[in-house]
Formats: structure tokens, sequence, C-alpha cells
């Protein structure tokens, strides 16, 4: 734990720390707030919610490669499963992306080379969309919704009690995709900042499109999507060069 504190420094830990106590708050008393409309609800989902649930993952984004990382990402899984059971629903969701986080990135080194990830983020949009569309996403969600929200992430709506949900799959491409500009050295910060943009416009065109919110649009197309605007012209070129 302390290896883990030198790697993260004071600043992330700070960050981490504020973060966590904002976000707790926020998921604590959602249903206190105003009742604001449709469009104001995305907005704030977007702009707001979205990129501070996400910052936690960029904030420890150094331990990416750390000794032991497939070991957390285990512990996060039952973790996830206890809280699960006894009904703390905010707490199982950070359970579940701390979870979806570090196995990703403890499958990260067996991708050989960058060619990989590639590959992966050029596949995954395919049946993310048929899985979705016509596949085993659309079974849960429409036959046994209750699964799905086990494995989904929770967003709380302010004021009140429902929530717009990305599946496991979103959080685990989502750190993959992280990690991968640090082991690769492209660009994180632009990637993280389009990564959840992309999670953004997905809610927002799902609304639009009257499809059921996030679970009904899959989000990994823009995903992946995003991950190509941020390192499209360096991975070409290095893929090119190699």
């Amino acid at each position: 734990m302390g290896g883990a504190a030198a790697v993260l420094g004071t600043r992330r830990l700070v960050a981490l720390g504020t973060l966590a106590a904002a976000l707790g708050a926020y998921f604590a008393f959602h249903e206190s707030l105003p009742d604001i409309p449709l469009w104001w609800d995305i907005a704030l989902l977007s702009f707001v919610i979205i990129p501070a649930v996400f910052a936690t993952v960029y904030a420890v984004l150094p331990l990416w490669n750390m000794r032991g990382v497939g070991l957390v990402g285990v512990a996060f899984v039952a973790l996830a499963i206890v809280l699960d059971a006894a009904g703390v629903d905010s707490g199982g969701s950070f359970a579940k992306l701390g979870a979806a986080t570090f196995l990703a990135w403890a499958f990260l080194p067996f991708f050989e080379t960058l060619s990989w990830v590639v590959l992966v983020a050029a596949i995954v949009p395919w049946v993310d969309a048929f899985s979705v569309f016509r596949g085993p996403t659309k079974a849960i969600v429409t036959h046994k919704r209750s699964i799905f929200d086990h494995l989904s992430f929770a967003f709380p709506v302010p004021g009140q009690s429902s929530t717009a949900n990305l599946g496991i799959p979103d959080l685990v491409f989502f750190a993959l995709f992280l990690a991968a500009t640090m082991r690769w050295h492209l660009r994180p910060r632009l990637t993280w900042l389009l990564l959840v943009a992309s999670f953004g416009t997905t809610i927002a065109l799902a609304v639009w499109l009257n499809v059921g919110g996030l679970h009904g649009l899959p989000a990994l197309p823009l995903l992946s999507l995003a991950f190509f605007l941020a390192n499209g012209d360096v991975v070409w070129r290095r893929m090119h060069r190699g």
C-alpha cells in the first residue's frame, strides 16, 4: 500500500481523496437535489459526473504496471459482490470500476505490440453493436434487467432514483485503452478526455434517438473512435515505420 502511495505521489492522492469525497456526497444525496429538465440531466452527467468518476481512473493510472495489479482487481471483484449483496449500490458501482480497471491493466501485458490494441479497438465496436442490438446484451436488458444492473456502473440522475448505466465491458476497454497510451507512450491526457467525451456523446445520442438510455446504444464504437482520434496519427506512423 505504501508503495502504491509512493508511485501516485501527494498531488494525485489529494486529487483522488477530493474526488472520492465529492462523488460520495453526490451519490449519497443525489435524490435530494432539484429534479431538473432532461437535457440538463444529460449535461450534468456528461460534463460533470461521468468525467469525475473516470478522473479516479486517471488518478491511479501510474499503477497500471505495478506488481500484483491482477490481485487488486480480484479483490475489487470480491468487494463488488459483497456490496451488491448488501444493497450498497453506489459502493458496488465503484468496486466494479476498480475491478474492471485493474483486471484490464493485468491483461494488457498479454498484448505484445501496439497493433494488437489497434486490432481490438477495430473489432470490439462491431461485437458490442451486435450484442446491444441483437445479441446477449439486448436479451439481458429486455428480459433480465436485474442481471444488467449487477453488471454495470450506475450513474445516478439528480433529483431521481433512476440511473444511467454503463456495462462492465465499457469500463474494461476504457481502462485498457488508457493504459495502452502509457505503455506505448501515446497521449494519455487527450485520450482520457476523448474517451470520457465519447460516453457523454453516447448517452446524449441514446436519449435523442429514444433507445432507452446508455444500455440502449453501444458505447464501444465511440470509445474506440475516441482512442483513434487521440492517437491515430502516432499509431499510423509507428506501425508503418515498423
